[in-house]
């Protein structure tokens, strides 16, 4: 990035030049030489940054690729497990425990819709992606049924929306006491009340400073669409609220 800017200042610079010998020198061929610098200083910088945003770009897109086939691969892993778990009972015969990992297979695949259904591709993205990574934080997600908002918001209101919620998960992450290659859980729910939409966060586990937590969750909210609205009993709970009669 420095250098990208670096070589662009450097052009930018490199006009004194011909500017100088036209306040020395002004005449015909002094003018004409910085004009022809001035537009090739210019073509340069055109292209040259037209080239940096498209490597940009490339790199961006890549890592959106890798994110992909890591969610693939991880839901694919999941769903392995569950298949050899559900044949193995059907070997052992076993049909109750058989039934039991049908209807958790069944509650997967619908919590995975309804987590669809939201409709906000960089959210829904996030969240199936969120188990991907390596982190001390394990998210446990809850959507209504039937809820969406991809026709109630705009593609700029959905893109804010996903982040707040990824700061906000940030800060969960980040408070807690849990001890090193401790893992703890984040429940993440996704309701309606009236007509607007509430987006709850509620952490398992010790949190060091729990109005520092409230605090930081009540200011990611400034000037966004939704604000912090309620803190229950619960030192680590917090509800976002999203009004759709905007």
């Amino acid at each position: 990035m420095k250098s990208w800017k670096s070589a662009i200042w450097a052009v930018m610079v490199s006009v004194s030049l011909p500017l100088g010998l036209v306040y020395w020198c002004t005449n015909l061929f002094t003018c004409l030489l910085l004009g022809v610098w001035v537009a090739a200083v210019l073509a340069f910088s055109l292209i040259y940054n037209r080239r940096h945003f498209e490597k940009e770009l490339r790199i961006q897109e890549k890592s959106l690729q890798q994110a992909a086939i890591r969610t693939l691969n991880h839901h694919r892993h999941d769903w392995m497990n569950d298949l050899q778990v559900l044949y193995g009972y059907i070997q052992l015969g076993k049909p109750d425990k058989s039934v039991q990992c049908v209807e958790r297979i069944k509650e997967r695949i619908a919590l995975d819709s309804r987590i669809a259904k939201l409709g906000i591709p960089s959210l829904v993205f996030y969240i199936q992606s969120f188990r991907t990574y390596a982190t001390n934080l394990e998210l446990d997600v809850q959507v209504e049924e039937g809820l969406q908002l991809e026709d109630k918001l705009t593609p700029e209101m959905g893109n804010e929306l996903t982040s707040v919620i990824m700061q906000t998960v940030r800060t969960y992450q980040y408070s807690g006491l849990s001890s090193p290659g401790d893992t703890r859980k984040l429940r993440l729910g996704f309701s309606q009340d009236g007509g607007d939409i509430l987006i709850s966060f509620e952490g398992e586990g010790a949190h060091g400073n729990p109005e520092l937590l409230q605090g930081q969750i009540y200011n990611i909210g400034q000037g966004k669409i939704m604000k912090a609205e309620q803190f229950g009993t619960n030192d680590s709970f917090v509800a976002l609220r999203l009004p759709l009669d905007m």
